[in-house]
């Protein structure tokens, strides 16, 4: 363990629960309800993607702040000034993306977020202010760490007979992600982390990844399956 690089020990950590998370993953797109619940899918993913850019600027502007008395703030501060351009406009895809169901694409920006999409992204807010910026690697690394595997859009695509242009956010990061978690991978290795910032960055992370199960979980519990009492009455 003590030869393994900072990112060889998060992914370990990671690699722990993340079975748990397509565990989740393969019971929604295994439900009856999957034509039902790709649209809800789509509103709840925006929901938490239109939190990335924000999140990355307020991580920026607090690295700046400590860079000059702190190497690992001063270290993040082109790591996110690169990654979060690279962001912007994701959040925009799945509204387009949720209009190609036949859905309306304005629906997610009137709804309030659930509070289990507040409590996987506030934390973030909360610890990159009140402890340190690098507390965002962690959840970065949760969510991009894990990419859609190649086909995976074509998979739902048949799953749901939606047209293709209803998976365009997730076939774009089918390929998109794997660049972005080898530039990830980099960059905390690059990185002067101390025990503490590796905890901090293992914490997020595993935090996200407990609230993308919860975050699933109560996506699949939106869409009411029909019994068979109901469906003959």
């Amino acid at each position: 363990m003590s030869d393994q690089t900072p990112s060889q020990r998060l992914r370990t950590k990671l690699n722990l629960v993340h079975p748990a998370v397509m565990q989740e993953a393969e019971q929604l797109w295994g439900s009856p309800s999957v034509v039902q619940l790709y649209p809800e899918y789509l509103r709840t993913m925006h929901s938490i993607v239109r939190s990335a850019v924000p999140l990355m600027e307020s991580a920026l502007e607090r690295a700046r702040e400590l860079a000059p008395a702190d190497d690992v703030a001063a270290g993040l501060v082109q790591y996110l000034a690169h990654h979060v351009d690279e962001e912007r406009g994701h959040d925009q895809w799945l509204l387009e993306d949720l209009q190609a169901t036949g859905a309306d694409p304005r629906e997610p920006l009137r709804r309030i977020p659930s509070p289990l999409v507040a409590a996987l992204v506030g934390a973030q807010y909360y610890w990159l202010r009140h402890y340190h910026p690098i507390s965002l690697i962690g959840h970065i690394a949760a969510i991009e760490g894990y990419p859609p595997p190649v086909g995976f859009a074509a998979r739902l695509r048949d799953l749901t007979s939606y047209p293709k242009e209803a998976f365009r956010t997730i076939a774009i990061h089918e390929r998109l992600d794997i660049r972005h978690r080898r530039e990830l991978w980099d960059a905390i290795d690059g990185l002067p982390l101390h025990r503490e910032h590796e905890t901090m960055i293992g914490i997020s992370a595993l935090h996200t990844m407990q609230g993308a199960i919860d975050v699933l979980a109560g996506i699949r519990a939106s869409v009411v399956i029909p019994t068979q009492t109901q469906v003959s009455a």
